[in-house]
C-alpha cells in the first residue's frame, strides 16, 4: 500500500543515530513515524528506539494514545520529539500529530482540488519531558500523495523542493544531501500512498 525511502545522517564520531523511523503495517491502515531522541549519538539512539518499539507494539491504537504511551515509556530519559501520521487506505484519510520540531508535509500529486503541499503543525514540547494538549489533524489523501518527514539535522526550506512525483527513496537521499545542517543527526522519509481505495 506504501513505498517509502529513509536517509539518515550519523554524526561523525558518533556511531548510531539518535534519529529512528518507522513504517508498519497494522489492522487499521499503516503507522508512520520519524523520531528524533534528543541530543545525539548513542544515547539518543536507544530513547528513539525505545519509543519506536512501543508504536510498533501499540501501533493499532489511536496516534494520542500512542503519543501518551511514548510519554510514559520515555520518563526519566533525556525525551524525544516526534511525529507521526496514521494512513487509513480504506477511508482515504490520513490523522497526524507532531510534538517538537520533526517536520512533516504532505505533497498531493493531483492539486487541481486545493494546495499541493500541506504542513504539520507541530506542538511544542519533548515526549517524556513535557507534553502539550495533543490534538491529532486528519486530512483526506489519494493515491500517489507523498508524506514526508524531516527531523532537525535538515533545513526547514528542503519543504519548497518536494513533489509527489519524485521516487521516495530518490527524495530521501537528494534532500538530505541538499539540507543536512551537518551539526546534528538527520532523517529524511518519505513515504507515497499505493493503494488507496477511492
Amino acid at each position: 500500500m506504501v513505498e517509502y525511502g529513509v536517509a539518515k545522517y550519523v554524526l561523525p564520531g558518533q556511531h548510531e543515530s539518535g534519529d529512528q523511523h518507522l513504517v508498519f503495517c497494522n489492522r487499521n491502515g499503516i503507522l508512520v513515524a520519524a523520531i528524533d531522541g534528543l541530543g545525539h549519538g548513542e544515547e539518543a539512539a536507544i530513547v528513539a528506539k525505545s519509543a519506536t518499539a512501543v508504536l510498533r507494539g501499540s501501533a493499532d491504537e489511536p496516534i494520542i494514545s500512542l503519543v501518551e504511551r511514548c510519554h510514559e515509556r520515555l520518563r526519566g530519559t533525556r525525551g524525544a520529539v516526534l511525529s507521526l501520521a496514521s494512513i487509513d487506505p480504506e477511508n482515504g484519510m490520513m490523522t497526524w500529530l507532531g510534538v517538537g520540531n520533526v517536520q512533516g508535509v504532505l505533497m498531493h500529486s493531483d492539486s487541481k482540488n486545493g494546495n499541493a503541499r500541506e504542513s504539520l503543525l507541530l506542538r511544542a514540547g519533548v515526549v517524556g519531558s513535557q507534553l502539550p494538549s495533543l490534538q491529532a489533524t486528519v486530512i483526506p489523501i489519494a493515491p500517489g500523495d507523498t508524506v514526508f518527514f524531516a527531523t532537525d539535522g535538515v533545513r526547514s526550506d528542503f519543504s519548497q523542493t518536494l513533489s509527489a512525483l519524485e521516487n521516495p527513496q530518490r527524495a530521501a537521499d537528494r534532500i538530505l544531501r541538499q539540507y543536512r545542517s551537518g551539526n546534528d543527526d538527520a532523517l529524511v522519509l518519505a513515504v507515497r500512498l499505493t493503494g488507496i481505495n477511492q
